[in-house]
């Protein structure tokens, strides 16, 4: 295999950030993460869960009283969306949007579509499909308007099993050819 093919191409790289980010997700029922990005360079990550200050679902075993997961439930979910997050995120440090791509693991839903638009990100990467039905007719007006472009991505096989290995043990070895000195206080 060619050296370069063994690397992530640019939408798999940011899509094992968004799935990164998707590991600190509070959600008992979707784990979801965020990656906004500009000119290849990361602006802000979010994941899913309780707003800040509240209890976090996956700390308290639960989301409501007597309710497991906000999935079984009538209930709205308790959780902030990854999007969301990453969004008010960039906002408290000041980071502009506008012009942006955000990669997330789940297709955002509208609420979290409408802010994407309205924060002037133009660009939706996504792994999983979420909307269906009427909310998927929403969606493609949104992006008939142009105002957004969506599009579903996945991981090749290869660069899969390669982050796997990569996260299940260090990358640098420590032997002979490859050490280095370093100074310890």
């Amino acid at each position: 295999m060619v050296l370069e093919q063994q690397r992530p191409n640019w939408h798999e790289y940011f899509l094992l950030m968004a799935k990164l980010a998707a590991t600190r997700s509070t959600c008992l029922a979707f784990p979801v993460g965020a990656v906004i990005v500009k000119d290849r360079q990361v602006l802000a990550t979010g994941y899913n869960g309780s707003p800040s200050g509240s209890a976090h679902c996956t700390t308290q075993g639960y989301c409501y009283d007597g309710v497991n997961n906000c999935a079984e439930s009538k209930l709205p979910s308790r959780a902030v969306h990854a999007e969301a997050n990453a969004i008010a995120q960039a906002a408290r440090h000041g980071i502009a949007t506008d012009g942006a791509t955000i990669y997330v693991t789940l297709e955002p839903c509208l609420s979290c579509l409408k802010l994407i638009i309205s924060a002037g990100i133009r660009e939706v990467f996504y792994e999983t499909i979420f909307n269906s039905g009427e909310k998927a007719q929403v969606r493609d007006f949104f992006i008939k308007e142009g105002l957004v472009t969506l599009q579903q991505i996945h991981l090749s096989p290869h660069i899969a099993q390669k982050s796997a290995d990569f996260l299940s043990q260090p990358i640098s070895k420590n032997d002979d050819r490859n050490s280095r000195s370093i100074a310890t206080p």
